[in-house]
């Protein structure tokens, strides 16, 4: 019995090529936790995200932090970011929340 020619796949070769945009999470010391959505794909650059404990589901990158930096790379454009200080308050209404930075374009270190 002759079998079908094998198709290839083809996700190997885009799972070398890095994600364009970066964003990174800063922690001020106060336990606060974030969301992040883009309109394409999110990963968390870390040797071991799962170590970080933090949720990445295809578009959505969600966790916490109170100090230190995490960082996403991501392709797209970002639709949301929230962040919450450790009493539920949204910034801009608390000086607790981390900060946010999103750069367009940054090449993989």
């Amino acid at each position: 019995m002759a079998r079908d020619t094998p198709v290839q796949n083809q996700v190997a070769t885009t799972e070398t090529e890095p994600l364009p945009n970066l964003v990174t999470i800063v922690g001020r010391g106060v336990p606060s936790s974030f969301e992040i959505a883009v309109d394409g794909e999110i990963e968390m650059d870390a040797e071991d995200p799962v170590e970080e404990a933090t949720i990445v589901s295809g578009s959505v990158a969600e966790g916490a932090i109170d100090v230190g930096v995490q960082r996403f790379r991501f392709a797209g454009q970002v639709t949301n970011v929230r962040v919450v200080d450790w009493n539920g308050v949204e910034a801009p209404d608390s000086a607790s929340v981390p900060n946010v930075h999103i750069d367009y374009g940054v090449p993989e270190r």
